[in-house]
């Protein structure tokens, strides 16, 4: 503002600072204005006209405030208020330009903050329903075990008491585990088997020598990180249609690998192509299984299932982070 003054011819002096202080004053409290007014009212559908109808008003308010400070402040001198009135043509422009480009600065500001937080807001909504149909799906899972055990209990009840309360110790456990684990949204592949374990020893009650379990795990798969509750759903899948369709003894295997940034896991059970379709018929477990893969990682591929030398082998990719 100083050298504005100056090079219109005013001379550079005492007043012309004071000029100078008085009017960036008000020109910046101008700006701040029309600022903390963008913060609460934005343009909307292109009616940015109104960017120019308070800029020119504010611009127009400047001017008129600086006149009256003038003839306040320079009340005993007339030649130099004389001289300032050929400066204010000049200070119009030079405050619209300044206030317009507040404005401006201002409109696209608060838009961008504004944007960012409906993006916020978006993002926060889709991960609490995605949250919530992982919750869901791990939650459908687990009636469909619990029913068969609950007949089987019934079914050894009159005939075996004994076993009958053993594997209603051992569901007791199982359900703890499953309670402890509902808010665990990861675990090792070490805690995973522990807890499959579990499982596998109420299946055994129901289904006696019938049901033979082999797991293969080298030492740095144990430490890796995949979906808690996983696998369970998964094995019974295994002994549904390794077992159910068939009176002699059945190995279900499960193996598990690290291949580079990927922990594979393989589950295997026997089945006859003529009494079972698997391919066309694999149940709510795994597709729910699949579901959760894509609703973590976003990817198709993380589940796969292939019939080998009458094998069904259902292929799990958990990729680790680096």
């Amino acid at each position: 503002m100083l050298a504005i003054l100056v090079n219109t011819g005013l001379p550079f002096s005492v007043a012309t600072i004071t000029d100078s202080i008085f009017s960036n004053a008000l020109l910046a409290g101008c700006c701040l204005l029309i600022s903390n007014n963008m913060q609460y009212y934005l343009p909307r559908d292109e009616k940015y006209w109104y960017i120019l109808v308070i800029s020119l008003s504010l611009s127009g308010g400047w001017l008129l405030l600086t006149k009256m400070g003038f003839s306040f402040l320079f009340s005993g001198n007339a030649a130099y208020i004389h001289m300032l009135q050929n400066s204010y043509t000049l200070r119009f422009a030079m405050g619209f330009l300044l206030i317009g480009s507040m404005a401006i600065l201002s409109v696209l500001w608060y838009t961008q903050q504004e944007q960012q937080n409906t993006i916020n807001r978006k993002n926060d909504a889709a991960r609490l329903a995605k949250e919530a149909e992982l919750f869901k799906l791990r939650q459908q899972l687990q009636p469909h075990f619990l029913f068969n055990s609950l007949n089987s209990i019934s079914a050894l009840t009159g005939t075996q008491p004994e076993k009958a309360r053993h594997m209603i110790q051992q569901l007791s456990d199982f359900l703890r585990g499953t309670l402890r684990r509902d808010d665990q949204q990861w675990s090792t592949l070490t805690e995973e088997l522990e807890y499959l374990q579990l499982y596998l020893d109420i299946e055994k009650v129901r289904f006696g020598y019938r049901l033979q379990t082999a797991i293969q795990c080298n030492e740095e798969a144990l430490t890796q990180k995949l979906p808690a509750l996983l696998l369970q759903p998964v094995v019974e899948n295994a002994i549904k249609f390794g077992l159910y369709d068939t009176v002699g003894e059945v190995l279900i295997t499960i193996e598990a690998q690290r291949l580079n940034d990927i922990l594979e896991i393989k589950v295997t059970n026997p089945f006859d192509e003529e009494t079972t379709t698997p391919l066309q018929g694999t149940g709510f477990g795994l597709a729910s299984i699949k579901r959760r893969l894509f609703l973590l990682f976003a990817r198709q591929d993380l589940l796969q299932t292939t019939i080998e030398h009458n094998n069904f082998i259902t292929t799990i990719i958990i990729p680790q982070p680096a």
